[in-house]
């Protein structure tokens, strides 16, 4: 099945919290939806409901911390083993990423609205947390003071390092050191560094 992921935050396909979620998607020609709703929990909406289980499957790979999945009328799709969060001090996450996009930043600011909002992905690395996701996130934290967010301990492959060693280069050790870029220059220049790592 192609699952076809929406990255925008502009389509008048999906609801507007739903894009400001990253949990909008395309299959077979048809708009599916994935709202979270609760620490845990999600809605799913869409045509086919044959298509929900591969749809959530792909969710989960960037929430994991989500495990409870309701239709519509709050009927319960699935529901999977709870993970253990971890509070996480911000000094003590290491980004793996440089830049923040200001586009994605005004979506964030829509959802977050206390440190318990904020779940990343991390892996342990001397004596701290890479964090493997939700930079802008960790931006907004910062900037708002918060001490601390929720972490899930989960896996990466090498190419990590890379990019651990290159925000190092750049002076980048805590969410407070990433930059801030408009959404046009945030294209330019992380895709530039992605590709040259990717050799693309």
């Amino acid at each position: 099945m192609d699952i076809q992921r929406i990255d925008t935050y502009s389509d008048s396909r999906f609801s507007q919290t739903v894009l400001n979620q990253h949990g909008a998607y395309w299959i077979a020609g048809n708009p599916y939806e994935i709202e979270i709703v609760g620490r845990d929990t999600a809605i799913v909406r869409g045509a086919d409901p044959a298509a929900f289980r591969e749809l959530i499957e792909t969710f989960r790979f960037h929430a994991p911390h989500i495990t409870r999945y309701l239709d519509q009328r709050g009927e319960r799709l699935a529901e999977y083993d709870r993970v253990e969060l971890l509070t996480v001090g911000l000094d003590g996450i290491q980004p793996s990423q440089f830049f923040v996009d200001e586009e994605k930043l005004r979506a964030v600011k829509t959802f977050v609205h206390h440190a318990d909002d904020i779940v990343i992905q991390v892996v342990p690395w001397e004596g701290r947390f890479v964090s493997l996701d939700g930079h802008t996130r960790l931006y907004l934290a910062a900037k708002r003071g918060y001490d601390s967010v929720c972490a899930v301990v989960s896996e990466t492959d090498d190419y990590i390092w890379t990019f651990v060693r290159e925000a190092q280069k750049r002076g980048i050790t805590c969410p407070r050191h990433m930059k801030l870029l408009s959404h046009e220059q945030y294209e330019i220049q992380w895709n530039q560094y992605c590709d040259s790592v990717f050799g693309r």
